[in-house]
């Protein structure tokens, strides 16, 4: 099956170029998350996660103005963007919780079964059928989550349940994403999330000490005002660059190849967050972690496979095999040749299919 028109000489490139936008981005998104943890020795989660989404908003905000139609600030969409970016803070203030207490590459193996979760929720809300195939994938995969989070073991802990609650939320935010649809840019669904989250972190952080009492270790819930020494500023910035970066590379990927072809290569943050966890703090995933992240992997990639054969000739291909799940990041479901790219138009005659 050929990624782009047959009659398109730039096919090749293309498809390499979208694999390395996907790739980049994995890379960036794992320096984040890493940085993310390493700063939370210092400073509270709702503290970062704020100065994230501030120096994200002053980014976006100018490009939505200057790029014009069809990005817009105003929306009247805007109840269903507030109720992806409150599961989007509440998943991910989670997900970020857990950090001090579990390596790097357990917590995100235990996250990415968000698009097996998305499986679950598309069939439930968005009537899409799930036949023999896909749930086999699905039971093998929720096998790996059992196999990762080892709830029978001694070492097991209440905190792996945190990073699987915040792969339930983002699966959520994808589906309230394909309601969205191509009503909105991507741009848009970016900025809006973000500025959302941003409002609401503060609030949510000091509403959360005051209802639960937080012991010792617990130190990154506790709430702050968003102050910083102006020495870890560079820090704070490069935070949120490292963001943004991986949020723009992701976007381009999916808007110059088909996106069932760049779709499994999110699965490379894996293997990423692995050797720069064992680079860093000389963290081991144990055993069961990485067997959990093999079928996990495995079943995600054979859902993707099952989506393209069987929507490979259909405008609105299903969202299992088209979503973007990365840690951390905004940007929402794509669909291929839709009108929400905001980069550059391509010919039409280059479009995905």
């Amino acid at each position: 099956m050929s990624l782009l028109a047959p009659d398109s000489p730039s096919m090749p490139s293309r498809a390499w170029h979208g694999i390395l936008c996907v790739e980049l981005g994995m890379l960036f998104f794992v320096a984040q998350d890493a940085m993310m943890k390493e700063m939370l020795n210092s400073y509270s989660i709702w503290m970062l996660i704020f100065v994230r989404a501030l120096v994200s908003v002053c980014i976006l905000t100018p490009l939505v103005v200057l790029l014009g139609t069809p990005h817009r600030l105003l929306t009247p969409l805007w109840p269903l963007h507030l109720a992806r970016a409150a599961l989007f803070t509440i998943g991910f203030s989670m997900f970020y919780a857990a950090f001090p207490f579990m390596g790097l590459a357990e917590v995100t193996t235990i996250f990415f079964s968000a698009p097996l979760i998305t499986a679950i929720m598309a069939a439930l809300w968005l009537r899409e059928t799930i036949g023999p195939h896909r749930i086999g994938a699905l039971a093998v995969g929720f096998t790996g989550i059992l196999i990762a989070m080892n709830p029978a073991g001694d070492n097991f802990s209440w905190i792996a349940i945190l990073p699987l609650s915040c792969a339930v939320s983002y699966a959520a935010s994808q589906i309230i994403a394909r309601k969205i649809g191509n009503r909105e840019s991507t741009l848009t669904v970016g900025l809006h999330t973000l500025a959302f989250s941003g409002l609401m972190i503060m609030p949510m952080g000091w509403a959360f000490n005051r209802i639960i009492t937080l012991g010792p270790g617990f130190e990154h819930l506790d709430w702050s005002l968003p102050f910083a020494p102006l020495a870890d500023w560079p820090a704070l910035a490069l935070l949120r660059f490292l963001g943004m970066g991986g949020y723009l590379f992701l976007s381009r990927a999916y808007q110059v190849a088909n996106a069932s072809l760049v779709a499994p290569f999110d699965y490379s943050y894996l293997p990423f967050a692995a050797l720069l966890a064992y680079a860093l703090w000389s963290e081991v995933p144990p055993a069961n972690t990485v067997l959990g992240m093999a079928l996990i992997v495995g079943s995600g990639l054979y859902l993707g496979y099952r989506e393209l054969q069987t929507h490979r000739t259909e405008q609105d291909p299903a969202i299992v095999g088209e979503g973007v799940f990365t840690p951390g990041s905004p940007l929402p479901q794509q669909v291929p040749g839709s009108e929400d790219d905001w980069w550059p138009p391509r010919d039409d005659r280059h479009s995905t299919g």
